[in-house]
């Protein structure tokens, strides 16, 4: 073939774009299902701490976007909380609308009816809004759960490494 016919062919392929088909079901959507599993060590008190900095939902009365960034504790009982499942649940209030201490405490609620967690406290720290910062921390604690009192270890100075 030519190198005219060649070239003409390559630019030929490549002004067709090739469109990618759309899966009958996207590979992850938005869902208000928690999914779980055992706690690996449920005789120790340990924290699970998950930090979700892009939370997103809306102003039930103006519409306009809020945003939080989440951080959320929790001293596993029996079961734990699954990441994938955690970050299509948060997804899932993307386009609800709700004020922040209704999103807040309902969060909570559905992580302690999914896992009857022995602790849990989450702190929403809402991004400004009309000037004012806004924060909601609320806790649960499972029925006769006693934490284990506070180990105080010394302070050591930090070392560097180096002399002088």
């Amino acid at each position: 073939m030519p190198k005219t016919k060649i070239a003409a062919a390559a630019r030929s392929n490549a002004a067709t774009p090739r469109e990618r088909p759309v899966p009958a079901t996207p590979p992850s959507a938005p869902s208000k299902e928690l999914h779980v599993f055992p706690n690996p060590a449920p005789k120790r008190d340990y924290v699970i701490q998950f930090q979700i900095p892009e939370f997103t939902c809306h102003c039930p009365l103006t519409g306009q976007p809020d945003f939080a960034h989440f951080t959320i504790d929790y001293i596993a009982d029996k079961l734990c909380v699954e990441l994938k499942s955690l970050k299509m649940y948060m997804w899932s209030y993307r386009n609800e609308g709700a004020f922040h201490e209704k999103v807040t405490n309902d969060i909570l609620d559905d992580i302690v009816k999914a896992v009857d967690p022995r602790f849990i406290r989450i702190t929403a720290k809402w991004y400004v809004r009309g000037g004012i910062y806004t924060n909601v921390v609320a806790e649960h604690r499972k029925k006769g759960w006693k934490p284990q009192p506070l180990v105080e270890l010394p302070k050591h100075s930090q070392e560097t490494g180096l002399l002088g």
